[in-house]
């Protein structure tokens, strides 16, 4: 009864802030934050552009995808009324600009005379895609990673708290990465998890279909949840509510779900107008697709599609 009445307040509070939360969203610089606190020494920050994880203490704040450049001053804002210290850990859940745009502006107006320089943490791949963009695309330097890792995974501790980084490979994107604190017992997922919407499958950016399934299945492992399924773990998604272990399951399995769907129309040879005309999501529709906006569920089973068409080519 206490996780249903939490996610209800949760519930309220998104619609009281009349939060539309969707992928790619533009983030104005005026946009309101709401802060939910987590679990642990663990808060959600929701805003237009998705969610940023902040976890706080002694030693400073440490803050899971920045948000855009012109959201720094309202993401601290947010932090002020949580923490007076420093931002000194950046996590980085992958490339894209709602996640890394933040990542000077944020540390450098959170910044108190400490003279301490914030690491910025993510896989190297979101190294090598930045610093392989054409100059006239390119983000400027100070918005790289500069604690890149390359091993399946990194562990630090901060503010008394072991944290761990999980590499997620061929997901949303190939520099995906899954945050746990395993004090609090909080996992931010960044977008490869995001309820109410398909996930985005970045092609662009080395993402996958199978990628996504198997990082939600890495976010089942380090989640545990209390009687009856309700509590334990709690789930911080790239965009959208706060989430425990259920939630991930049902999702997981609406993308195994669908994944086996279209896996079957490929080995029959139907082409990509044929998947689409059969509608292999048509009864999750109504809870996770878009006819509209930047990310529909035409564009959701395209990305599919030619994900899982590649990989039964390299087979």
């Amino acid at each position: 009864m206490k996780g249903k009445l939490f996610a209800l307040a949760l519930s309220l509070a998104f619609a009281a802030a009349a939060l539309a939360v969707s992928p790619r969203p533009q983030a104005a610089g005026n946009s309101p934050i709401v802060t939910l606190p987590v679990q642990g020494n663990v808060y959600m920050l929701a805003g237009p552009g998705g969610n940023t994880t902040v976890q706080i203490g002694a030693d400073g704040v440490l803050v899971v995808d920045t948000q855009t450049d012109a959201m720094a001053p309202n993401v601290l804002a947010a932090i002020r009324k949580l923490s007076d210290k420093p931002v000194l850990w950046v996590i980085n859940t992958d490339i894209h600009p709602e996640h890394t745009g933040g990542n000077e502006a944020l540390p450098r107006l959170a910044a108190t005379g400490t003279g301490q320089r914030a690491r910025i943490i993510a896989h190297q791949n979101v190294l090598n895609r930045m610093t392989a963009l054409p100059a006239a695309s390119r983000p400027a330097q100070a918005l790289w990673p500069n604690d890149e890792y390359f091993l399946p995974w990194k562990d630090f501790s901060f503010n008394g708290e072991p944290v761990f980084v999980y590499h997620v490979d061929a997901a949303h994107t190939d520099g995906d990465s899954i945050v746990l604190f395993r004090r609090s017992d909080v996992v931010s997922t960044g977008d490869i998890f995001t309820p109410g919407h398909y996930p985005v499958i970045d092609l662009q950016n080395g993402g996958g279909m199978q990628g996504v399934i198997d990082g939600l299945n890495k976010i089942l492992q380090l989640t545990v949840p209390l009687k009856y399924q309700e509590g334990g773990t709690y789930v911080i998604p790239g965009r959208g509510r706060i989430c425990d272990e259920a939630d991930v399951v049902e999702y997981r399995d609406m993308m195994t779900i669908v994944r086996d769907r279209i896996q079957d129309m490929i080995e029959k040879k139907m082409t990509l107008q044929q998947v689409k005309a059969a509608r292999p999501t048509m009864d999750y529709d109504p809870e996770y697709g878009s006819n509209t906006g930047p990310w529909t569920t035409d564009m959701f089973v395209e990305a599919a599609f030619k994900s899982l068409s590649e990989t039964k080519s390299d087979r």
